[in-house]
């Protein structure tokens, strides 16, 4: 085996030096002829000079293509890692945005029922909160389109919501212009304002939302001032069994018999029957008052009061709070009086109207001012507006 390696690494060795073997060349160089001679032992040398550089040179040319290979996919990671930042970017903004959205929706629902019910305060309700928050494009539009669909059953909801409002407003209006009184006269009116806006295709449905539910919220909103302003408004009986024995208007005296204006209801009954507040408010007077008798006057705000005259004992004093139906005194006949009764006045701006419209309120008047009670001490509120 040995020697067989042997001869076979014997014959390669003669093979490669009969690749070198000694040769002779001829150069010219213009002149004359020159004659060179290389032995086979040099030419094997510079062979393998040749082979090593060579090699050095297709391993720096394999490092450099293999260098730009890398490079190459370097950028592309890059470039891969940026879209891919895009996208997480663009998903994050559509997260948000249907987050935000949903959001929206509910507050506005929580803002229809609570209207609808006349429960709470339409100031608890931001209309910036109930806003779409800036625009949105198409790719957030088009993900946003099922809670679209969802906005769109809640819009019927919100027009209907605001006709309702709008409807007991009405309603609400007559029945004081029934009494001589006007919404303008006894409730304040909301400011509406603000800067113009303009909107592309696809915050259209958000702009039309929006209106709807600004318009919501100043209904509401004109509501509760009327309703908290009927507060103050008497309506209802200031003793428990109501007749008459004198109307308001001109009539004849009972001492001169002559015509002279009565400036209020005479309500006939015995002697200490209770007498009740017919409206909210802050008693202003009670005290002896010349032809009154004992009187007990309450101020309603708005320019409204109530007097309660010729009774036999005052049982509020002055400058405390009274609500509507609260015993404040019994009846008598002190003053200029001809017998046991209550000399009832409404008066407006000091002014002495007709209390038959007031007793007589209707049951829209009577139920407004039951939320506006309801809504008033849930926020622990009370007394009248001056």
């Amino acid at each position: 085996m040995i020697a067989t390696v042997n001869s076979l690494t014997t014959t390669g060795l003669q093979k490669f030096r009969s690749l070198f073997t000694s040769r002779d060349f001829i150069f010219n160089d213009g002149r004359e002829l020159r004659e060179f001679s290389v032995g086979g032992r040099a030419q094997a040398l510079m062979a393998g000079v040749a082979a090593v550089t060579l090699c050095f040179s297709a391993y720096g040319v394999t490092q450099a293509a293999s260098g730009a290979a890398i490079g190459t996919s370097d950028a592309q990671l890059a470039e891969m890692e940026r879209e891919v930042a895009e996208m997480q970017a663009d998903v994050a903004k559509v997260r948000t945005a249907a987050a935000e959205h949903a959001k929206l929706l509910e507050q506005r629902q929580a803002l229809i029922v609570a209207a609808m019910a006349g429960e709470g305060d339409p100031a608890d309700f931001d209309l910036a909160a109930l806003t779409a928050s800036g625009k949105i494009d198409a790719q957030t539009a088009e993900i946003l389109a099922p809670l679209r669909r969802a906005e769109a059953g809640q819009m019927a909801m919100v027009v209907k919501a605001n006709a309702a409002l709008q409807a007991r407003y009405a309603e609400t209006a007559r029945e004081l212009r029934r009494m001589g009184l006007t919404p303008n006269r006894i409730a304040s009116q909301a400011a509406m304002g603000g800067p113009l806006e303009e909107v592309n295709e696809n915050n259209a449905a958000d702009a039309s939302a929006d209106a709807q539910f600004r318009s919501l919220v100043m209904s509401w909103k004109r509501l509760d001032s009327l309703e908290e302003a009927a507060i103050a408004i008497p309506s209802m009986q200031p003793v428990a069994e109501m007749r008459l024995t004198s109307s308001f208007g001109v009539r004849s005296d009972p001492f001169r018999g002559t015509q002279a204006m009565h400036a209020g209801l005479d309500i006939p009954g015995p002697v200490g029957t209770p007498i009740y507040a017919t409206a909210d408010g802050i008693v202003s007077r009670s005290q002896r008052a010349g032809a009154y008798g004992l009187l007990v006057e309450v101020n309603h705000g708005k320019g409204i009061q109530t007097r309660y005259a010729h009774l036999s004992k005052m049982l509020v004093d002055a400058n405390t709070r009274v609500r509507r139906g609260q015993l404040i005194g019994l009846m008598g006949s002190t003053g200029r009086s001809t017998g046991p009764h209550l000399h009832y006045e409404v008066r407006i701006d000091g002014r002495a109207v007709n209390p038959t419209p007031y007793i007589q309120a209707g049951d829209q008047l009577v139920a407004m001012q039951d939320r506006a009670l309801k809504s008033r001490n849930a926020a622990g509120m009370g007394g009248p507006e001056k």
